[in-house]
């Protein structure tokens, strides 16, 4: 069956805690862009250097880590209900109190408390919905949060090109608070994971939350299979936990998933978001309009590529998916490099082309990396290590895009578009090689004989049960 067809025959209700949780990614995807958008005012206001600048744009990054890094103790303390909750709650008092920052230093620390709820959203929520769905829509259902990041991507770059009328930076970063606010009122009225439950003793209400996300024949040998995998692996603190994950079996999807992070965002793809503007200058492209609708336009085609990847990852793989995504980044930073060697031409067809290779890189790290990301932080870990795993997963994935953010504008002024585009290409062909050789298919699996892969050497027992 198609993930269409799967997503209908699916308990509604399962389908509403999953949807309601990828709706949080709106509020990430509208930082992304609409810092972007500030930018060429903050500039002005605020009188920001280029070293100014990328501080500004890095600042929400550093909060980031920190909430990535707090993310898996807290969601396994207080439950990822909870932790959710406080995301929604906190990014809407730092979106209006940014709006207010009277001076640079107080909204770059601002900007950062902002980055702290970030962090812990992106943790938290690809476990909350792989612990919330059923498992042949699980795939699907997880790429759900990068189309809500998408799209609030484009809503970012599309409120910024609406309040340029208005050279109004404060309105830009305030305005984010609204999708957050309604983000928490839907997040009342869902339930905590099962896999939280069991590990906290509630197996009554995990098995009365089984019972709305899966059919009754299911949900029992769900329940016992998630009580085993529980007890087999109850025991000790985050501490011991994170210890573990680095000895033994385990140390695989370690290893793995760092390496995974890490070279989601190192390859570049956060640097064209924060810095279209720029980008799109140093094309040849001139003006508000152009410079923010532009960006927009690119994420709407990047927004395409990641709905095909929600549709087909649950039956074409998430190898498959995710090696597609790469190939297709490191095509485009060929032809950007050729196009930035091209730059003294300020033909149209030289502006096609730039524009091409922007939108066909963008496509591939929506379709792949961006669509993967979120799959594998919440399904490559055991329960017992599985909200610490996708920490891991995000930190990396973070610390990355802080070296991006803070090194791109020198770098881009240093060894202009084509030297920038082709490191980049030669850290997507690593991360080629790296994917192919490592990653595994997890499509069609449950959560609890995903540890068995990793226990077996890397290798799965049998095939996926239907």
């Amino acid at each position: 069956m198609s993930f269409i067809s799967d997503l209908k025959s699916a308990p509604p209700v399962g389908r509403a805690i999953a949807l309601t949780a990828a709706a949080l990614g709106i509020t990430y995807g509208y930082d992304i862009s609409n810092i972007a958008a500030a930018l060429l005012y903050l500039e002005k206001d605020f009188g920001l250097d280029t070293t100014g600048q990328a501080t500004m744009a890095t600042a929400v990054v550093i909060g980031q880590i920190f909430g990535a890094v707090a993310g898996g103790p807290l969601a396994n303390a207080i439950g990822r209900k909870k932790t959710m909750l406080i995301v929604a709650a906190g990014y809407v008092v730092f979106s209006v109190a940014s709006a207010f920052a009277p001076t640079a230093g107080i909204l770059v620390f601002l900007r950062a408390l902002l980055g702290l709820t970030i962090g812990l959203s992106i943790t938290v929520v690809p476990v909350f919905i792989a612990e919330s769905s059923p498992n042949r829509i699980r795939g699907g259902l997880l790429t759900a949060y990068q189309v809500t990041t998408v799209l609030g991507i484009i809503v970012g770059y599309l409120v910024g090109w609406g309040l340029s009328f208005f050279e109004s930076w404060r309105w830009m970063l305030g305005a984010a608070a609204i999708p957050a606010a309604i983000v928490f009122v839907a997040l009342l009225k869902i339930s905590e994971t099962p896999q939280w439950l069991v590990l906290k003793g509630r197996v009554s209400e995990a098995r009365a939350v089984l019972l709305n996300i899966n059919p009754p024949e299911e949900a029992e040998e769900e329940l016992r299979s998630i009580s085993e995998s529980v007890n087999q692996n109850r025991g000790g603190n985050d501490f011991k936990r994170l210890g573990e994950m680095f000895r033994g079996p385990i140390s695989r999807a370690t290893i793995f998933a760092i390496a995974l992070g890490f070279f989601i965002q190192i390859t570049g793809i956060n640097a064209t978001i924060y810095y279209a503007p720029r980008i799109f200058e140093q094309m040849g492209f001139h003006g508000t309009a152009q410079q923010l609708l532009l960006p927009a336009v690119v994420q709407t085609f990047g927004l395409a590529a990641v709905l095909v990847s929600m549709v087909v990852i649950d039956s074409f793989g998430r190898r498959k998916v995710l090696l597609s995504g790469i190939g297709t980044m490191i095509f485009a930073d060929i032809l950007l490099v050729l196009v930035y060697r091209m730059s003294a031409d300020s033909s149209t067809a030289f502006l096609v082309l730039g524009f091409i290779g922007i939108v066909l890189f963008t496509m591939g790290f929506t379709g792949g990396f961006g669509a993967i990301v979120w799959v594998y932080a919440g399904e490559l870990f055991p329960t017992r290590y599985r909200a610490l795993g996708a920490s891991l997963v995000l930190t990396a994935d973070l610390i990355a895009n802080a070296i991006v953010a803070q090194l791109f504008p020198s770098l881009l002024e240093a060894v202009g578009g084509a030297g920038v585009f082709g490191i980049f290409g030669v850290l997507a062909f690593v991360a080629f090689i790296a994917v192919f050789r490592y990653a595994p298919e997890t499509k069609g699996r449950k959560l609890e004989d995903i540890q068995s892969y990793w226990e077996n050497g890397a290798k799965w027992d049998g095939p996926v049960k239907a």
